[in-house]
């Protein structure tokens, strides 16, 4: 078995057996980060909102029921790594079609194995976030110091993203869905409600937006800092007077900034799908699954045209916005869910009876 090394910016190193892609010569580098997902590491795996990052799982074995076609939430994986403590060879389920393994291979995606990724993730939550080199055990130390200083990028919606528009025909509401670095779920969320969705790039005009003629917008997920493309702000202010807007994720923090309220970094960031998150209308706690390292600032939303409709239970962080006095709304976390709960599935119904209202 081959060995591969993942080496941090603190200069801490951890060699383990590749079961991915074989990097030979070369090197991937992101910001490392974990998951505390028990399954769904096929969605994980292809979540553009992972682009250029490292997920280490903190669920000891990976890869146990396979791969199959169906699951996958975009065309191919944006991250630059994974980190397991154990891959399975062969999944065990009636939907397998290929392992783990051939997966990482066919989309040249490193990962390592054989470590202590719980280890790991206490230095993360210690430390936070970090960035982190994956490369050969034989790799020169002084060439990975020197990659290591190097900064990581800030385009990630801008590659992640489509760039022509795509239409998918429904009966119902024409939603225009804005692709920061969208979840395949979100679309099937929506045309399981018939709607008639047309997903456009994340830089599209407001005029070409209304030139379809929507009757409601959707801001998706997306990776990376929403303070990278301020350029959206104005045509998210204009576009929520006029529709009914729904906010996911990358969209729940570009939301915030577009109405006045601000972001922040979070520590290590939330990851998983067992969040645990309490709407304050309904007094009810719901599980969601999570995937940001940034949040919006609580104290900012006071003077705001917002007001928090939700927050996290373990750091009460926002978890929901709404707008006063317009029918625009967000959460930070995934409701159409995959990998992880249905808990939050019916916020697109509520989107769409905000739409007939």
């Amino acid at each position: 078995m081959k060995k591969i090394k993942l080496v941090l910016e603190t200069g801490e190193e951890y060699v383990g057996e590749s079961v991915g892609y074989e990097l030979d010569s070369i090197y991937s580098m992101g910001e490392l980060v974990f998951n505390t997902s028990m399954t769904g590491y096929q969605e994980i795996l292809s979540d553009p909102s992972y682009c250029d990052q490292i997920v280490v799982m903190t669920y000891p074995l990976i890869g146990n029921y396979g791969v199959n076609k169906d699951d996958f939430e975009s065309l191919s994986p944006a991250l630059k790594g994974m980190v397991l403590r154990e891959s399975a060879e062969e999944g065990s389920n009636w939907r397998n079609e290929y392992s783990l393994r051939e997966l990482l291979s066919r989309f040249k995606v490193p990962a390592i194995a054989g470590i202590d990724t719980r280890e790991l993730t206490k230095k993360i939550r210690n430390r936070g976030v970090m960035k982190a080199v994956l490369v050969p055990v034989n790799y020169p130390t002084h060439n990975v110091q020197i990659i290591l200083t190097n900064s990581l990028g800030t385009d990630q919606i801008p590659r992640v993203s489509i760039k022509t528009p795509i239409h998918f025909p429904g009966e119902g509401k024409r939603i225009v869905l804005m692709d920061f670095g969208y979840k395949k779920n979100i679309l099937r969320s929506l045309l399981k409600r018939n709607c008639d969705v047309v997903v456009v790039p994340w830089n599209t005009s407001l005029e070409m937006i209304q030139s379809y003629r929507p009757q409601g917008i959707l801001l998706s997920n997306g990776p990376g800092n929403p303070k990278d493309i301020p350029e959206v702000l104005p045509v998210i202010r204009n576009l929520q007077q006029h529709y009914p807007m729904f906010c996911i994720c990358m969209g729940h923090q570009l939301f915030a900034l577009a109405n006045g309220a601000d972001t922040e970094k979070l520590k290590f960031g939330h990851r998983g799908g067992n969040h645990p998150v309490k709407d304050l209308r309904l007094g009810k706690v719901f599980m969601s699954s999570q995937n940001h390292g940034y949040a919006v600032t609580t104290s900012s939303v006071a003077k705001s045209e917002l007001e928090i409709t939700q927050i996290n239970i373990n750091d009460s962080t926002v978890e929901g916005l709404k707008h006063k006095t317009l029918p625009a709304f967000s959460v930070q976390y995934h409701p159409e869910a995959c990998p992880g709960p249905e808990d939050t599935n019916w916020l697109f119904d509520d989107f769409l009876q905000s739409i007939r209202s």
